[in-house]
């Protein structure tokens, strides 16, 4: 049975940095294309951003773009979310995603429906506040 394992979340200051990890155990995540979201107190997850498996595209959301990346270490098995600039409205749960089936052949496809799919990590809780 293979399961994401994630890390990196905790409370900052807005304007401080985090950067999220996704591990891999049991399957091979540069085989897959990942995404990640996020979720607000009372509000349903939605994604940030996508990373594909065939050519590394990427895609972020606007509210990310620019203070977001995205990465992938093979060496490692894992995924990285960096988060920069951070702000309140980013507190979240955020939860990275594979698309094992794979249901998507974009990642703008995977960013931006809302369908629930793929395999969900356990979350981890980013705070910002001052």
């Amino acid at each position: 049975q293979w399961q994401l394992v994630q890390s990196g979340g905790d409370l900052v200051q807005p304007g401080a940095s985090l950067r999220l990890s996704c591990v891999g155990s049991g399957i091979t995540l540069e085989h897959y294309a990942v995404a990640w979201f996020r979720q607000a107190p009372g509000k349903e997850p939605k994604a940030v951003s996508c990373l594909n498996s065939s050519d590394n595209a990427t895609y972020y959301v606007d509210s990310v773009k620019g203070r977001f990346t995205i990465s992938r270490d093979a060496v490692r098995n894992t995924v990285y979310l960096q988060l920069n600039s951070l702000k309140p409205e980013d507190t979240a749960v955020y939860y990275c995603v594979v698309d094992h089936l794979p249901v998507f052949t974009t990642v703008q496809d995977m960013c931006t429906t809302s369908r629930h799919f793929g395999s969900w990590g356990q979350g981890t809780q980013v705070t910002v506040s001052s």
